[in-house]
């Protein structure tokens, strides 16, 4: 009797107990009401939203947002899009049941099947970031040729900013293309050595996460010198894994690389990179160039709604050059192509960055984005073109410098409102500013580098570049129509220090933007577009402001179109082409050793761009880009109007090959044409076919890659100048080609540990 009174007391406490639990369970059931965002915190659409363990599952709309009823404390839910790598979360605790929890994605850019055509954007960029992330390129000048049609060269000992080739143009070191980190400028207005000189050395490879870029004066985001173009690149939040990595080779090139995970957690991320390069290059006059660079950054999600990112960098280099060295020195046995006249050349430069992002989630259909960044740079170059043309004894070798701080700052709103289940309006709105305090910069005729012969040019300048854009983008079913509208407004103050009296000049003008788009996905496969825009580069304070150029225009237009599409003939198949034309108010030809820029009045180019994309299996990735310009003055007569040095063809591609044992190798080419070195081609820039060797073998923990430039060990010139000189025993000066040889065969080894 006893223990039926015990065992059924037990009885309903189990049943109280089970009752208990049930109703706990059910009470903290929830609802999720979620975004699903990309990686700049814009919604994806089409998204699927899975309950784990349940056939129970949500999609997202076109903003992003889903409903997932009847979740737990405790359950699981996984995210999966086409283009995404899929994630698994796990509900643990409360928060995840507030009201627009952000979940975050991460593009999948490894396969091409993974690839979107259809969308409100051109996918040009997909296949690019395929290429960084298939095998990462191991140097900011490698980063700057994952832009289809781009080539880079470096003609001054490896310090100074690249000479950059796009869309017919010689961009010299940065007029008509905007570059920038994570929304940082990265050109530089009013330089000492050129008008946009864009020295991209201070960017470390292994923390760009994705590079974006658009081909001629279409962004609105994109204001003074995106002309031919603009490209972004971005940095990771946070470090797959930290690692070290050592690298030795021919030249006596040495380097080594770090990167740590500081933080890592489902809000925090830090990390910490650095690296040191030291190498005598392949010329006869050993560079001595040395570079360190240091980048750290912190992502936090505060709440939500709310992500903060602080990122902070220097780097500093110091090289010695061979300069660029005329043909006849070389045929007469003077001097070898290797050689140099004023082995003397060289610089040094820095730049220390500061730079704050926050993203606001205002509601499920607005976001708020900020960025600002603070740059402190030194700049010092020591350069001779023309060697004794202008003083027969102590030479013409110059010193163009500067030290210049950077203050800016961009905030955009953005609102996405969802008329009817295939209508879609987005409204983007944005304002900015860059101001550039430079001072001390100067151009100065020197002998060897310590002799200061004669301060030709000396003063302080300040340039405020102020600036706000509104753009609207209606997407009806498989149409996108965009239009916008950027403001400038640019002020030029000008000190010249070489002046008697107290004299500053200052000038101010403005101009007004439109850009038009019309996207058009015709199948799931085929995208077509048009665009339209104006686009703008501003001249050198010091040539503005000086007495007889007050009159000439400072912020000369240029006017774009593109015709293109993108078709995805099988799923591992990419085809892009364009047909573009640009007309530009006013080419720059920056003459350095004179310290000014010389207007060369309108010019219009036109051209087309096709690339393919085959990715055939996930082990072999082939690429391949051609792209043909027709560069000419608008002003002069046919056969005297070819824009010197200008490309008219161009063409790279690579084979990549990654095994599933760990072992890879990749054989890439570039092509530059023949072109034009003077106005009525009577001399030619000799063009060149260039092939590169990598290959490997990567483990979970280590990577061993050997690296071959210049495969085939052929002649090539890397930069071609007709340059007008005089060498110390000649009576006559000649104008011929000038080059600066590229490099002949060399290998260097890299092994990289990962922890």
């Amino acid at each position: 009797m006893q223990n039926n009174y015990f065992f059924a007391l037990n009885s309903n406490r189990f049943r109280l107990l089970f009752i208990i639990l049930l109703f706990s369970k059910l009470g903290f059931s929830h609802g999720i009401n979620g975004i699903v965002i990309d990686q700049q915190s814009q919604g994806i659409p089409n998204a699927k939203v899975s309950l784990i363990g349940s056939v129970k599952y949500s999609m997202t709309n076109g903003l992003g947002e889903f409903v997932l009823t009847d979740v737990h404390l405790g359950d699981s839910i996984s995210i999966e899009s086409q283009g995404y790598q899929k994630r698994t979360f796990l509900i643990d605790n409360e928060s995840y049941f507030e009201k627009n929890v952000l979940f975050q994605l991460f593009e999948n850019a490894t396969e091409l099947s993974e690839v979107k055509v259809t969308g409100n954007r051109t996918t040009l960029t997909q296949s690019a970031n395929i290429n960084l992330t298939l095998q990462p390129v191991r140097s900011a000048q490698e980063l700057l040729t994952l832009v289809p049609g781009m080539f880079v060269a470096q003609h001054a000992g490896g310090g100074k900013a690249e000479q950059l080739f796009l869309r017919g143009f010689d961009i010299d070191h940065g007029t008509d293309v905007a570059l920038s980190l994570d929304g940082m400028p990265v050109n530089m207005v009013s330089h000492a050595h050129g008008q946009g000189y864009a020295d991209f050395h201070f960017v470390m490879p292994e923390v760009v996460d994705k590079v974006n870029f658009e081909k001629g004066p279409y962004d609105v985001t994109k204001g003074n010198l995106a002309t031919a173009g603009s490209v972004d690149f971005q940095t990771r939040e946070q470090l797959t894994k930290s690692f070290v990595s050592g690298e030795y080779g021919m030249f006596q090139h040495k380097k080594i690389t770090a990167g740590i995970k500081v933080l890592e957690n489902q809000k925090n991320n830090a990390y910490f990179a650095a690296d040191y390069l030291q190498t005598d290059n392949y010329f006869e006059s050993p560079q001595d160039f040395k570079r360190i660079n240091f980048y750290g950054k912190y992502t936090g999600i505060i709440s939500p709604s709310f992500k903060i990112t602080v990122s902070a960098s220097t780097f500093q280099s110091s090289w010695n050059a061979s300069g660029q060295i005329p043909q006849r020195a070389v045929e007469s046995g003077m001097i070898s192509r290797f050689g140099a006249i004023d082995n003397t050349e060289g610089g040094n430069t820095s730049r220390t960055n500061i730079q704050l992002g926050v993203i606001q989630k205002i509601n499920a259909s607005s976001s708020l984005k900020s960025d600002f960044f603070f740059s402190a740079y030194d700049f010092s170059l020591f350069s001779n073109f023309t060697f004794f043309l202008e003083d027969s004894v102590n030479g013409d070798q110059i010193h163009q410098y500067e030290n210049r701080k950077i203050y800016g700052g961009k905030t955009e709103y953005k609102k996405t409102i969802s008329l009817n289940e295939n209508t879609i309006f987005s409204f983007t709105g944005g304002g900015g500013f860059r101001y550039d305090d430079i001072n001390n910069i100067g151009l100065a005729q020197t002998t060897g580098r310590t002799q200061l012969r004669n301060q030709v040019q000396l003063g302080n300048i300040n340039e405020t570049n102020l600036f706000g854009y509104v753009s609207g983008k209606l997407e009806i079913n498989r149409l996108v129509i965009s239009a916008a509208l950027r403001g400038d407004n640019v002020t030029f103050y000008y000190n010249n220090l070489n002046d008697s009296v107290y004299q500053p000049k200052s000038l101010s003008q403005a101009v007004f933007l439109p850009k038009v788009s019309l996207l058009y996905n015709a199948t799931d496969h085929v995208q077509l577009y048009l665009k339209s825009g104006i686009g703008y580069h501003s001249n050198d304070a010091r040539v503005m402001l000086s007495s007889d150029n007050l009159t000439k225009k400072a912020l000369p237009l240029a006017l774009g179109t593109d015709l293109g599409a993108t078709w995805k003939l099988t799923k591992n198949l990419l085809f892009n082409g364009a047909l573009w034309y640009l007309l530009s108010e006013q080419e720059f030809v920056y003459v350095g050793d004179a310290g000014v820029v010389e207007p060369s009045g309108r010019s219009q180019r036109l051209g087309f761009d096709a690339g393919l994309t085959f990715q055939p299996t996930k082990w072999l990735f082939l690429y391949s880009n051609l792209n043909y310009s027709h560069a000419r003055s608008v002003a002069e007569p046919k056969g005297e109007n070819f824009i010197p040095l200008a490309p008219v063809f161009t063409s790279d591609g690579k084979v990549q090959l990654n095994f599933k044992k760990g072992i890879f190798t990749t054989l890439s080419y570039r092509y530059m044409g023949d072109r034009a070195a003077n106005e009525d081609r009577s001399v030619l820039a000799k063009g060149y076919f260039v092939n590169d060797f990598t290959v490997g073998y990567q483990r979970k923990s280590f990577v061993v890659t050997a690296i071959v430039n210049n495969v085939f060990n052929v002649n090539w010139n890397e930069t071609q100048f007709l340059t007008e000189s005089r060498l110390k025993d000649e009576s006559q000066s000649v104008s011929e080609i000038h080059f600066t040889p590229g490099t002949p065969f060399s290998c260097r080894l890299q092994v990289k540990f990962m922890f």
